[in-house]
């Protein structure tokens, strides 16, 4: 190592003493430091957009102009020796790559537990979201105020009351914390200009595991299907794009909070899913019955369509499994597996099916 890059590390421990004393001041816990010997960010895949004409500089019109957009922004961190696969994160509705660092509550989050563990971290910020908002698609985005929906949908209980059991932090700040993370699309929301590039991302730093969360687990099924060199995929929570071989798509399925569809691919596309294991986690406080209750039902219908899914995949010859926490003893998990309390749980069961896979 150069003595530039030795004062870099060195900074970097420092900065991350600093930060984590911050942090966990709450709970008077400390953790080591962490040395990351390479991190920066990038713009990856995307299109370019041009009108007709010719640019005048004194005049400045749309006329010969162009839009860079629908690319995704990575950060990355390289901690010293790490394991031959790095880690993407991508982030699901309404969130952006703060969903996997710190924790609403000020702990660590996804990004420094993996690293920890030794694994470089690659966390997007999907096309058309955050600091990848320049969207070559018009969309109007207004004020609505939604935080008590939010605080339904995702489980932490049912406003203005948590659940007994929830694995989130009852300081109102850290439910702030949590409110202002959500972010809005600048453009339509499109699966396929996702997985575009994301699959420009695995291009570029080659075989990794991919993790997705919620919303993103549609443009993650697609990704593995684009680019051979996603090694394994980790869902938390998938809700949406369950994707299905033509012929074969189960029936929709009606909920309180709307009907879930399942989407249709070719039996090639759909077959290359089997090639990789895939491992799907859903938390807590929702029922496996029909019910009224909004926010519980939502999650109903989606871990029904989940397990047809896997077994869809598995009965082509696939590797997938699904884990309902509760089943394996794991209580109280909101949509948030990555952030919650008991994170560093959920953390070490993602280990154990990396281990397994034989990919760490």
């Amino acid at each position: 190592m150069t003595s530039l890059m030795k004062t870099f590390a060195l900074a970097l421990m420092f900065s991350t003493q600093l930060a984590a004393g911050s942090a966990f001041a709450q709970t008077g816990s400390k953790p080591e430091p962490l040395v990351i010997a390479e991190q920066g960010s990038f713009a990856v895949g995307g299109s370019v957009t041009s009108t007709p004409g010719a640019y005048n500089n004194n005049a400045p019109s749309d006329e010969g102009q162009s839009l860079h957009g629908d690319h995704a922004y990575v950060f990355y961190q390289v901690p010293e020796k790490p394991k031959p696969l790095p880690i993407v994160m991508l982030h699901g509705a309404y969130q952006s790559a703060r969903s996997w660092e710190t924790t609403p509550d000020g702990r660590e989050g996804f990004q420094n537990i993996f690293l920890r563990k030794g694994y470089s971290t690659y966390l997007v910020d999907q096309p058309r979201r955050g600091r990848a908002g320049n969207s070559p698609v018009a969309m109007t985005i207004e004020p609505t105020p939604y935080d008590q929906l939010f605080f339904d949908q995702f489980r932490i209980g049912k406003w203005p009351d948590y659940f007994d059991n929830v694995q989130f932090d009852r300081d109102p700040e850290a439910l702030d914390q949590f409110l202002r993370s959500v972010t809005p699309n600048t453009g339509p929301f499109d699966a396929n200009v996702i997985a575009s590039s994301m699959s420009a991302l695995f291009d570029r730093i080659g075989d990794a595991i991919l993790f997705t969360h919620s919303q993103a687990g549609g443009p993650g099924w697609l990704t593995a299907i684009e680019n051979p060199k996603v090694k394994a995929i980790v869902a938390f929570e998938p809700g949406s794009g369950f994707l299905f071989p033509e012929g074969e798509l189960p029936e929709a399925m009606p909920s309180a909070a709307g009907t879930l569809k399942p989407d249709a691919v070719s039996v090639a596309d759909f077959e290359k899913l089997t090639r990789i294991p895939i491992v799907i986690y859903y938390g807590d406080n929702f029922p496996v019955e029909p019910t009224r209750e909004r926010g519980q039902d939502n999650w109903r219908v989606r871990l029904a369509m989940a397990k047809l899914w896997v077994a869809a995949v598995n009965k082509h010859g696939g590797d997938a499994r699904l884990v309902h926490l509760p089943e394996i003893g794991i209580k109280g998990n909101t949509h948030f597996l990555m952030s919650d309390l008991n994170n560093a749980e959920i953390a070490d069961q993602v280990v154990k099916f990396l281990a397994e896979k034989k990919l760490d």
